[in-house]
């Protein structure tokens, strides 16, 4: 076999092997988008508007929090603001993958950046972790399915959801927080984990409670990082004598 033939084999090998992993983000992700869909055509956005939020925006926190407050006639820079908000955590998850992905051309750099979602950012880093390169092909292949069945997903919603007399009957919103968990969980073995986590979820609760949401996400984040950052470094080989 050539060496073109080799390379071209492992291409799309690496891309279908994004593919797979990408199936339960997917799932996961599918009821919210019919929902969102449902619920931007209930808030006065028509069925393109709502394909359009899906496909520009791809955040889909970010989209339920710009449809409700559209929906009570806020000011246009509260809107923004509260994306921000919600959003915040990506600049976050962007300076982290920004160091894997450095060495891809500009072009590939801003698509990785645009399909960078929690799933995304958390898969991609426990494969560098583990040692294998985080190629363009890989990573276009575990976010284009995301994307493209988020889009599709959300317009189905806008056109079919009033089928639906009540989408929180149906039990279906369980599944996102379930895999976010699974994909936390994943990196239980990093050190400092339990206090980052616990200090994240603890600050995340009490926003929520007192300063109210979208703002928990944010604080959340802020939390945990800035525990990482007072902790002490953790080194394996402390207290041992060469």
């Amino acid at each position: 076999m050539s060496a073109e033939a080799i390379s071209e084999s492992g291409t799309r090998s690496d891309f279908w092997d994004g593919v797979r992993l990408s199936m339960p983000v997917v799932v996961a992700s599918a009821p919210f988008a019919v929902l969102f869909g449902a619920l931007a055509v209930d808030n006065g956005f028509s069925v393109l508007e709502a394909f359009l939020m899906s496909a520009l925006i791809f955040g889909g926190v970010s989209q339920m929090v710009g449809i409700e407050l559209f929906g009570q006639h806020v000011a246009p820079w509260l809107v923004v603001l509260s994306i921000f908000a919600v959003n915040f955590r990506h600049v976050l998850y962007s300076a982290g993958i920004g160091r894997r992905i450095a060495h891809w051309p500009i072009v590939q750099q801003a698509l990785g950046y645009f399909v960078l979602t929690d799933p995304q950012y958390a898969i991609a880093e426990a494969r560098a972790e583990s040692g294998q390169p985080v190629g363009f092909v890989w990573y276009l292949g575990l976010g284009l399915p995301v994307y493209m069945f988020w889009v599709i997903e959300s317009g189905l919603g806008a056109v079919f959801g009033k089928m639906i007399p009540d989408t929180h009957a149906l039990g279906i919103d369980f599944l996102l927080p379930i895999y976010f968990l699974g994909l936390v969980m994943g990196f239980r073995k990093r050190p400092l984990w339990l206090p980052v986590v616990a200090a994240s979820a603890a600050a995340s609760i009490v926003a929520y409670r007192t300063v109210g949401s979208p703002w928990h996400v944010s604080i959340g984040a802020i939390a945990g990082v800035l525990l990482a950052v007072i902790l002490p470094p953790h080194h394996s080989g402390v207290g041992k004598r060469s």
